[in-house]
């Protein structure tokens, strides 16, 4: 298993590929609302995992008002429930320290919201459509 921040093109084309695989395709999120410019921005950091060089797992933090906000975090079908998701986290928990955060968000679809309270991330919203999927707002101190 390799966990990576990414830093080129190949990286990026591997996250593109989950992330199409896993909203587009599976979750039927628009493609056009997917990508977004925050993708390209150099202050977003993407992580990427592979298992035997095979594309399983990315997701992205930015700063936003202080504060890491975690987005697009996702497991490809094939090597989900083996822990990955709860790694993209760990690895994005610790950008967000480096960069002395006291905190991060998501907004997490709510299928997942046991998961993310797994993760010691509390509800801070009621249930809102994104992408016509229901989503809450999720935070964690990092103190």
């Amino acid at each position: 298993m390799q966990v990576t921040q990414v830093t080129n093109k190949l990286q990026w084309e591997k996250v593109c590929q989950i992330r199409k695989e896993v909203f587009v395709e599976e979750q039927e999120v628009p493609l056009s609302d997917e990508f977004d410019k925050h993708d390209q921005d150099p202050n977003t950091k993407h992580i990427l995992i592979e298992i035997d060089n095979q594309p399983a797992a990315t997701g992205r933090i930015r700063i936003v008002d202080g504060k890491g906000k975690l987005e697009r975090i996702c497991v490809s079908l094939s090597f989900r429930k083996k822990g990955l998701g709860k790694l993209i986290v760990k690895n994005l928990e610790a950008i967000a320290r480096d960069k002395n955060a006291l905190a991060v968000f998501l907004h997490g679809q709510t299928h997942a919201e046991g998961f993310y309270q797994s993760l010691n991330y509390q509800t801070v919203s009621d249930v809102f459509i994104e992408d016509g999927i229901p989503h809450i707002v999720m935070e964690k101190n990092l103190e």
